[in-house]
């Protein structure tokens, strides 16, 4: 028997950072959470079959594609302990978010839309990881959640793909830098270099930073309110002010909102507006120049992710 790497199957292979750092940043974001009462529902798992074509993650995804389960958003950590490059450099100020932009997931319509508005940058999957990255920004400020605006890297996969793939919002959390000598390697000593991925290769603290991240990102959605629906943006005539428009969701009225926008060739938002509890706004600014986002607000200033609107006659 072999492992997908070509391993045999039959010899000792530790997986400190791949994936123990991911797993025990799991753990802990459960450790951490479990005890409060929140708006939405977590879930913490540890996906087994990572290695042998995303086998876990794949089933679960399709029992909840299956149940129509809502799925606000999937933090994928996956490596999140070293911090040494092969060449010696250490890097330990970031990060990186992978996330997709018009994917194979969801359906056609979904994509055609996200196209022809030039919204594919704003595919739910990019959404949840400026979320995660304005959580950080406002709570982990020693380690920058740094987005990457691609899947995954190449050649390489992860448990978020098969969310990808049932049009979930899900984003892959891993580390700045990578050191091949310490993954999928047979433990052993090779002219005078180390290999495999034990726990004497992990960077603790820096796994304690990204188990941070987890948890502001998961704090600030699972306290929020329920996204707004029905976004839309008013296309019945040209002019060089915006209407936008929307209906609350959830059983209870939020605080109030807060209006995004962003020039077409910014990676995140730069502008806002924080209005009351209202369903419709005006904005001065050309519908032609910029993209919109909106998110419900409770009075704690939790904000829910963002949704972009879709062009209504």
């Amino acid at each position: 028997l072999e492992h997908t790497s070509g391993i045999p199957s039959f010899t000792d292979a530790p997986g400190a950072d791949d994936d123990g750092s991911g797993v025990a940043v799991v753990l802990e974001c459960a450790r951490a959470m479990a005890g409060t009462d929140w708006n939405h529902t977590l879930v913490f798992i540890a996906f087994t079959g990572e290695e042998q074509s995303l086998l876990g993650s794949t089933h679960w995804a399709e029992l909840a594609e299956t149940a129509e389960l809502r799925v606000g958003g999937v933090l994928a950590n996956d490596m999140v302990g070293n911090t040494l490059a092969a060449d010696g450099t250490r890097v330990d100020g970031h990060l990186r978010v992978f996330s997709e932009g018009v994917g194979v997931g969801g359906d056609e319509a979904s994509a055609r839309r996200l196209a022809a508005i030039g919204g594919e940058n704003d595919s739910p999957s990019r959404q949840w990881a400026r979320f995660v990255r304005e959580a950080a920004v406002r709570h982990v400020p020693e380690l920058e959640a740094r987005l990457v605006f691609r899947r995954d890297r190449f050649l390489r996969g992860g448990d978020h793909i098969p969310f990808n793939e049932a049009g979930f919002a899900a984003v892959r959390l891993t580390e700045a830098v990578e050191n091949y000598e310490h993954q999928h390697q047979i433990p052993r000593v090779e002219n005078g270099v180390r290999y495999g991925d034990l726990p004497e290769f992990v960077d603790f603290a820096y796994a304690a930073g990204a188990a941070r991240i987890n948890v502001a990102a998961l704090g600030e959605a699972a306290a929020a309110p329920e996204p707004p629906r029905e976004f839309v943006i008013d296309m019945r005539a040209p002019g060089h002010d915006t209407l936008l428009r929307w209906e609350r969701r959830g059983t209870e009225d939020p605080a109030g909102y807060r209006v995004l926008w962003r020039s077409t060739t910014d990676p995140w938002w730069t502008e806002f507006r924080d209005i009351p509890a209202q369903t419709e706004i005006t904005l001065p600014v050309s519908k032609d120049d910029f993209i919109f986002g909106l998110q419900a607000r409770d009075g704690q200033g939790h904000l829910s992710p963002a949704v972009t609107p879709v062009p209504r006659r």
